[in-house]
């Protein structure tokens, strides 16, 4: 099946299970596929959450509680206030065009020491996401039905491609109206050979709470920033507000902190060698299903910009 459906970034959520100091189960999954595919895998390696807890659209779970920070980071809510941690770098943008020469945020800190001195943050942006659906099935069978009904036309892939687009497009305005306060789009992965809905909440009020000074917070900059230990204060703080219905609403000084479905704790007992290990974030992104042309083509290209980087 051809498609040229609007490709997103992949900001659906994606797990990568380790175990520490233990053998690693490598790649990105997607969680609606948790209990078919990883399930076992994960028991083994030590998880003590069922595929249920940390992605259940029926139910609170994990995912309720990780959110697309900004349209291209990953933040936790961490209080049953909306309280939402994440990367220094990933505030850094906002905290920045908060600062002023007399305010200097992003270099001396800043910590609100009640919500009142809680800093809007305009144009900053945390997504939930509510669903994920697989709707292969359907488009594949608008594509075919159009494919059987223009057998005869010279365009009939072109017109088999305009009644896929179609069927997402009116499977996403029927997500829209059946979810208020929503925004659904369908995505392609595997190649364009899978097709899930997705449906997300968007909040749009969200304030600034506290950050680090940069040197702590970007101390080391981009060369530490994959690198173990690090040595760095690298996060920040701010809260997402609503409507007094906990749903979504434009600043207004009448806003409440946003009561969250689940919230993150935080565990002081520490960790030891062989426990259990869980990444889970936006963007998720993956090669892993590359054919052999496709990886051949990214091992070209990364060898230009790795010699280019060898010269400079």
């Amino acid at each position: 099946m051809k498609t040229n459906l609007k490709k997103a970034f992949l900001t659906a959520a994606a797990v990568l299970t380790l175990a520490v100091g233990a053998r690693a189960d490598e790649g990105m999954w997607l969680l609606p596929l948790l209990q078919k595919m990883n399930a076992q895998a994960m028991a083994d390696l030590g998880c003590r959450l069922t595929p249920e807890q940390i992605y259940s659209i029926n139910n609170t779970s994990l995912k309720d509680a990780i959110v697309h920070f900004g349209g291209g980071c990953t933040g936790e809510i961490i209080s049953n206030e909306g309280l939402v941690i994440t990367n220094h770098h990933c505030g850094y943008s906002n905290i920045q065009a908060l600062s002023t020469p007399e305010h200097n945020y992003l270099e001396d800190g800043y910590w609100a020491m009640n919500r009142s001195e809680e800093l809007p943050a305009r144009g900053l942006s945390v997504t939930f996401l509510q669903s994920m659906t697989d709707v292969t099935d359907i488009l594949q069978k608008a594509y075919d039905s159009s494919l059987k009904a223009n057998k005869k036309a010279a365009d009939k892939e072109e017109l088999a491609q305009a009644a896929m687009e179609a069927a997402a497009e009116a499977l996403a305005e029927k997500a829209e109206a059946d979810n208020p306060h929503c925004t659904a789009r369908v995505t392609s992965f595997y190649n364009n050979n899978v097709f899930y809905l997705i449906v997300y909440k968007t909040y749009t009020d969200i304030r600034f709470v506290g950050a680090p000074p940069a040197s702590s917070g970007k101390f080391g900059g981009e060369t530490d920033n994959w690198m173990w230990p690090r040595h760095t204060c690298d996060f920040s703080m701010f809260r997402v507000y609503a409507g007094p219905d906990n749903e979504p609403a434009a600043y207004s000084e009448n806003n409440v902190p946003y009561r969250p479905k689940r919230a993150l704790g935080v565990s002081l007992k520490g960790y030891q060698d062989g426990d259990f290990a869980m990444i889970m974030g936006y963007p998720g992104r993956t090669q892993r299903f590359q054919t052999a042309a496709q990886l051949k083509q990214m091992i070209a290209s990364q060898r230009v910009s790795i010699d280019a980087r060898k010269l400079r």
